[in-house]
């Protein structure tokens, strides 16, 4: 059974220096300390992949170098490289990439046509879109999540997740559905608003738990409560000093503004809170920044991604192992609107399995401006 697989390998690069994607913005990434992530994730999806005997039914098609080639040569699955330009590595920084862009992505999709019976790629919505535009609904696709964001409902829950994807559907368990392919409304965003637009549909491999969903907007009748949560914890933040990382989104965007700083909308921002009075320490803060304050007993305040379910692991990369390594979990206070635990189970994936488990459990998350509710960290 022929499979592609396409790595976008400077895909979330972006994350833990608090840019917003990766493309057309790599060398920005680089000079703030970014380096590749993508081709790590992958390994981890090999890996677990290694592990199954249906994975020996698989041949790979894929890209030359670093679009899928390097990582595969370091496992034992056969594969053939679809040669369809010379990829030169470039160097920026002392950081070395392949110098590529979006045109391989849907050039190596054009050409899987008609060969795999199954695309997978790696990367965020840009490449979901790019891998979509190439194949349309001629063949499935099925999305490693490697990217800064990922709100289209093509991602597996975790690069490990998307072996076992693999797996049930070579073993015939996992039905075709049809999933959304998202990105973010940049429009909307540049009127500070989290909104993800709708680009196409794409047939994906569905195994329930294992496929996420796609970023949902609140409803609008928890719009006011949403308001009311939102100044009874800017309430409670400000009759405790110390420093507090307030991550993304509309929901903390809210505390942001009830606490009267002009923070981020899609960053995570350090304030400190003193007699009662909020300051921005750091706008749009980045990973390096947060571990700067990470010895001072920092409280977050996160919410969940409507759809996508998630906590930590999406468009939040900031929150990286090495930061939440340093906080303790009863730091951590969780808002969202009771739509958005509707399933009773919120999800993380830091890629460090150590830093997930000591997330797992239960976690308090704020329901209503009197109200909290325990619920699952899986």
């Amino acid at each position: 059974m022929k499979v592609g697989l396409i790595i976008n390998p400077i895909a979330g690069m972006g994350g833990r220096v608090a840019l917003k994607g990766t493309d057309g913005v790599v060398e920005e990434a680089i000079k703030r300390g970014a380096r590749p992530v993508a081709s790590d994730l992958v390994r981890l999806f090999l890996r677990e992949l290694s592990h199954y005997e249906e994975a020996r039914s698989i041949e790979f098609l894929t890209g030359p170098n670093g679009l899928g080639e390097d990582v595969l040569r370091e496992f034992n699955f056969p594969f053939e490289v679809i040669q369809h330009r010379e990829i030169s590595p470039r160097e920026i920084l002392g950081v070395k990439i392949p110098d590529t862009s979006s045109e391989d992505t849907r050039e190596l999709a054009k050409r899987m046509l008609g060969k795999a019976e199954l695309i997978i790629f790696a990367g965020g919505d840009g490449t979901a879109r790019d891998v979509h535009s190439a194949v349309d609904e001629k063949v499935p696709i099925l999305g490693i999540p490697t990217g800064v964001k990922m709100y289209s409902g093509v991602f597996a829950t975790s690069p490990e997740d998307a072996a076992r994807v693999l797996v049930e559907w070579l073993r015939g368990r996992a039905k075709l559905v049809e999933r959304e392919v998202n990105d973010i409304d940049e429009n909307a965003y540049r009127h500070d608003e989290v909104k993800a637009r709708l680009y196409g549909r794409a047939l994906v491999p569905y195994v329930e738990t294992l496929v996420q969903g796609s970023k949902e907007a609140t409803p609008l009748d928890e719009e006011e409560e949403l308001e009311a949560i939102a100044e009874a914890l800017a309430e409670e933040i400000l009759e405790s000093d110390g420093i507090y990382f307030l991550g993304a989104g509309s929901t903390v965007k809210r505390i942001k503004e009830k606490l009267g700083i002009e923070g981020t909308l899609l960053g995570v921002d350090v304030v400190q809170v003193k007699d009662g009075e909020a300051e921005l320490l750091v706008k749009d803060a980045t990973e390096k920044d947060l571990l700067e304050f990470a010895d001072r007993n920092p409280r977050i305040v996160v919410t969940v991604i409507g759809g996508l379910g998630f906590l930590f692991g999406r468009g939040n990369q900031q929150f990286s192992p090495e930061v939440l390594r340093r906080i303790p979990k009863e730091n951590i206070i969780v808002v969202a609107t009771p739509s958005k635990i509707e399933k009773g189970t919120i999800r993380v994936y830091t890629g460090d399995k150590e830093v997930d488990e000591k997330l797992r459990g239960y976690i308090r998350v704020r329901v209503s401006p009197w109200m909290e509710r325990m619920v699952r960290v899986i």
